[in-house]
């Protein structure tokens, strides 16, 4: 069996990192299409670097861009990509263009996709990555969800029948990332559980200079340290509408955005998480941290039982909610046993 996985962004590299182990185990052929997304390093060299993941065979170098050039480059790629490679399967994951372009470019060749995250859904159709998971939902051969939630909107949009419920391959790489960097020491201006790690980039937090003002002032009255980790789209945009993002107060601490293993070190020692991305979320969950989530809705509804993640987008609330106490009931473990891309292969292969 030939496989071709196209991956463009950050969150992807991170479902790759277990996907790629787990066809290194055995004698399938893996080819890995880096659509060049993320092109700056801090999001996509050090994640093929720290997560092991072999070098990408194709790397289509696509870069920025509004979202019909991006998609319509990849697109005007991918055809030779894949004709070349004629693979079994073309596997396409979670909800970015890089997404959409790999699914239209592979049904157009008549090609077998499938889908690894199917079945998200924010129900917020202002959210491009709302278009791009449901488009690819309905257009994949081959629909691989990470949790039951996931199964049952498939199921309500009529598409069951392509549905496989295989575990969410972001535990498989959280859970093997948590147990090498446990013990790692940050060098942080912070004590160990005295600050809040926060992420801030997608385009209803950033583009409105007021909205974005209020948000980085929000961050900064929280109440207690903040670990920001800097988007290039956040800096770019504070940059562009002369929002400064230090403080004089130390309250801000801004750092390029971490490696992956580091980045779980620096919610491992935070007491908490504020951030407006998807991944994120989940990952604060998984390693048992409270997170503030700066959107009307989430995809991982999962996150919210017992108080783990909240949902505002009042920045007021940021000092009640940033560094709450963690909640005393059990935490549910919904994503999976940490064996999702192993399922995934043999599923593939099935």
């Amino acid at each position: 069996m030939k496989v071709l996985s196209v991956v463009g962004a950050r969150p992807q590299f991170v479902k790759l990192a277990p996907v790629a182990e787990a066809f290194a185990a055995t004698e399938h052929q893996h080819v890995i299409v880096h659509t060049g997304q993320h092109y700056d390093k801090n999001m996509s060299d050090v994640f093929f670097a720290d997560l092991r993941i072999p070098a990408p065979d194709v790397h289509l170098g696509v870069g920025s861009g509004s979202h019909g050039v991006q998609t319509g480059a990849m697109l005007a790629a991918m055809d030779a990509v894949l004709d070349e490679h004629k693979p079994d399967w073309v596997l396409v994951y979670g909800d970015t263009n890089s997404t959409l372009a790999g699914t239209l470019s592979a049904v157009k060749m008549h090609l077998p996709v499938a889908h690894l995250e199917a079945g998200l859904r924010s129900f917020n159709r202002l959210m491009p990555e709302e278009h791009n998971r449901v488009l690819t939902d309905h257009a994949a051969d081959l629909l691989l969800a990470p949790t039951q939630v996931a199964m049952d909107h498939l199921a309500n949009e009529g598409l069951k029948d392509r549905s496989r419920l295989v575990g969410d391959v972001m535990t498989d790489v959280c859970f093997r990332v948590r147990d090498a960097v446990k013990d790692n020491e940050l060098d942080l201006p912070f004590k160990r559980g005295e600050y809040v790690v926060s992420t801030i980039h997608r385009a209803e937090n950033t583009d409105d200079p007021e909205r974005l003002a209020a948000i980085v002032d929000g961050l900064g009255a929280a109440g207690t340290p903040v670990l920001l980790l800097a988007h290039p789209r956040l800096v770019a945009k504070c940059a562009e509408h002369g929002i400064k993002l230090e403080r004089p107060d130390g309250s801000l601490h801004v750092r390029e955005p971490l490696a992956y293993p580091e980045m779980v070190a620096a919610v491992l020692g935070s007491a908490g998480v504020v951030t407006d991305s998807g991944g994120l979320q989940k990952e604060a969950f998984l390693l048992g941290r409270v997170c503030t989530t700066l959107r009307t809705e989430t995809e991982w509804v999962e996150t919210l039982d017992d108080g783990w993640n909240v949902l505002t987008s009042d920045v007021s609330k940021l000092p009640q909610l940033a560094a709450r106490p963690t909640p005393t009931e059990d935490r549910p473990m919904p994503y999976g046993d940490g064996h999702a891309a192993e399922r995934v292969v043999s599923t593939l292969a099935e």
